[in-house]
């Protein structure tokens, strides 16, 4: 058991970033959902009393109060430093912990309970319905790849009453594609063998928000900047929002955050299965492979150590993609490369859409030259920033860099959601911990 303690300064400051984290948390809790027309609400299932409990339909009550709660208990752990004058490592992590399942878990286990409670294509998000769908066609031998998604009940999702209308099936082009990488309906297929209503994916994203905690505190940093950086990860509203409202980026993110902890700590062929299982399960974890690479080269990795972390990288991707390449390599590519890039409708608050409310583009489903864009600002954006990463002494160059340059990659990007941000925020926070432990990681140990 480790011995490490935390302070009582630390102890404190980890006390207000939570509280602050709650208060800016607490009023988005459970807002702006999908409007679902469901009709009858019967409550059945093991989440049935909370579904009672809500009057049988989303409340945001219940969410508050928990994060009210959550506020009464980091008072409750700043009182016990009146008496005492440090905190046991378990303590801080139970903390950060229980403030982030008060947080997320009442509105994530409420819409499964609703879900359960109605029909599957209600109370969920058609991106992780879609890859739960792509998860039971790999559990019945079928490629999710090229297929038609317009009768599998996720055109139902799109209507909010859970009619059939056949103008969203020609129009909504993600009932033609499946926009993920393999991971996402590898880990669906795995989570699918759970019970109803606990196979939902959203719950495994909750589940690897939390988790977030730990990848952060194997960072080589001082206990007290683990946790408070853990505590932003896990309970910073985006994420919490992810798990209730169903976007999967923290599935990946988690990993991403592992793959920088583990190369800081010169385990070099771990860092690249990470890495690698966070391109997997999203395709914005690509961008960090440069950065990690270089980070590799700047910690002292031996040329023998650099190859054997590729073979690992490029194994792991090659056996996941793999089956789908054979099986159907046109449909892999226009799903996950074609249809994200120029085909989706131009959504959010980025340069596409800025360019939309100016009159130069006319159509939010017409042409967008993002790769032109990409090439003549974000390739020399990014080339500069390696070449910086490169000239600094200090690793947390390489992950600042990679925040630097995922903020400006989704920016010109096609769509840009409000939680992309969790990308460069998680970059930023990585670069934080490398940077408070850096006496500790500019030298590496055998890869062993």
């Amino acid at each position: 058991m480790s011995r490490e303690r935390i302070g009582r300064l630390e102890a404190l400051a980890l006390v207000v970033v939570l509280m602050a984290l709650v208060t800016i948390t607490l009023p988005e809790l459970g807002s702006d959902p999908w409007r679902f027309r469901p009709g009858t609400v019967d409550a059945s299932g093991p989440l049935a009393p909370l579904v009672r409990a809500a009057g049988e339909e989303w409340d945001v009550g219940i969410a508050r109060s928990a994060a009210f709660a959550a506020a009464l208990l980091c008072g409750a752990a700043a009182m016990t430093l009146l008496r005492d004058r440090t905190w046991p490592r378990w303590a801080g992590i139970a903390l950060v912990l229980s403030v982030g399942v008060l947080l997320a878990a009442p509105s994530t286990l409420l819409q499964l309970g609703l879900r359960d409670s109605t029909a599957p294509w209600f109370f969920t998000n058609d991106s992780t319905y879609q890859i739960e769908q792509s998860g039971d066609l790999l559990l019945d031998g079928e490629n999710p790849y090229g297929h038609d998604y317009r009768e599998s009940g996720l055109e139902r999702f799109y209507t909010r009453d859970g009619s059939v209308s056949e103008r969203v099936r020609e129009r909504e082009v993600a009932l033609r594609h499946f926009a993920y990488f393999p991971g996402a309906p590898l880990s669906a297929a795995a989570w699918r063998v759970l019970p109803e209503p606990f196979d939902d994916y959203r719950l495994l994203v909750m589940l690897c928000t939390l988790a977030a905690l730990a990848a952060a505190l194997a960072f080589r940093a001082p206990l007290g900047w683990r946790l408070a950086v853990g505590a932003l990860l896990v309970c910073n509203p985006v994420a919490v929002r992810s798990a209730w409202f169903g976007q999967n980026d923290p599935v990946s993110l988690v990993l991403l955050v592992l793959a920088f902890a583990l190369v800081t700590r010169a385990r070099f062929g771990w860092a690249a299965a990470s890495l690698a299982g966070a391109v997997l399960l999203k395709q914005f974890a690509l961008v960090a492979l440069p950065f990690i690479a270089l980070m590799a080269v700047r910690s002292g990795a031996s040329r023998a150590q650099l190859k054997r972390a590729g073979l690992v990288f490029g194994g792991i991707v090659l056996v996941a993609a793999l089956p789908f390449l054979i099986a159907d390599p046109r449909a892999f590519y226009d799903d996950t490369v074609k249809y994200g890039a120029g085909t989706y409708r131009i959504v959010g608050y980025g340069m596409s859409a800025i360019l939309i409310r100016l009159g130069v583009l006319d159509d939010r489903y017409g042409g967008y030259p993002f790769g032109l864009i990409a090439l003549l600002t974000w390739v020399p954006l990014t080339v500069w920033l390696l070449y910086a990463q490169r000239r600094a002494r200090d690793l947390w160059v390489g992950a600042a860099g990679f925040a630097i340059s995922i903020l400006w990659l989704m920016f010109i990007g096609r769509t840009f959601n409000n939680y992309y941000l969790l990308w460069p925020l998680t970059g930023a926070a990585i670069a934080t911990l490398i940077a408070a432990g850096a006496p500790g990681t500019r030298t590496a140990a055998p890869d062993r």
